[in-house]
């Protein structure tokens, strides 16, 4: 097994081994993400539990769950997630409100979805700069203080996962060269390259 990203090959566990089962299950693949996640899949299970918990509270669907994902990804330079969640985004919505996240327009996004994809932005890009004004924008597009907390708590898990795989050196699966849509890949200027090997 190649290396995942700058790290030497981890230790092949069984629990490893469900990780790189389930992207086969999933994706068809075994992603360069859960190659360095072999490292830890019991922190990579709790992640996606507490993940999971927010999406709950939320009722969050794929194209929200999209929405979320894309902005916090492509503004903290994500290409990884960016491409990852944009293709999803693309299925559930179009290729141009995908690519229309990524870019930060939000065209054709409903008043609910750009509060969110705002929030999702201003949690990634400097959550010490937030305002109560930014909070009452999302009350005024119908998320009550729960909703509020859980979503800030999602774009948090959301970013340590982006970190963690980013600061590691994990490059976006080849395969996203034929699995992601044109208009997404191109609304991608930021973050580390697609991987030129698959796996």
């Amino acid at each position: 097994m190649t290396a995942p990203g700058f790290l030497d090959v981890p230790e092949h566990t069984s629990e490893a081994q469900q990780l790189f089962d389930d992207d086969l299950d999933e994706v068809g693949f075994v992603m360069n993400v859960s190659r360095l996640w072999a490292y830890q899949p019991a922190t990579n299970a709790g992640l996606f539990d507490l993940i999971r918990t927010q999406i709950g509270v939320l009722d969050l669907d794929v194209r929200q769950r999209g929405i979320v994902i894309a902005a916090c990804a492509s503004t903290l330079g994500d290409s990884y997630c960016a491409l990852a969640w944009g293709a999803k985004l693309a299925e559930a919505a179009d290729e141009p409100t995908a690519s229309g996240v990524l870019r930060g327009t939000d065209a054709g996004l409903s008043d609910r979805e750009r509060a969110m994809a705002a929030w999702a932005r201003a949690v990634a890009l400097d959550p010490n700069a937030t305002t109560a004004a930014d909070v009452q924008a999302l009350r005024d597009a119908g998320f009550g203080d729960e909703q509020i907390f859980a979503i800030t708590v999602f774009v948090a898990l959301r970013l340590a996962f982006s970190t963690v795989n980013d600061a590691l050196g994990a490059l976006p699966d080849a395969q996203f060269r034929t699995l992601v849509p044109a208009g997404v890949v191109d609304a991608i200027t930021y973050g580390r390259p697609i991987d030129h090997f698959a796996m």
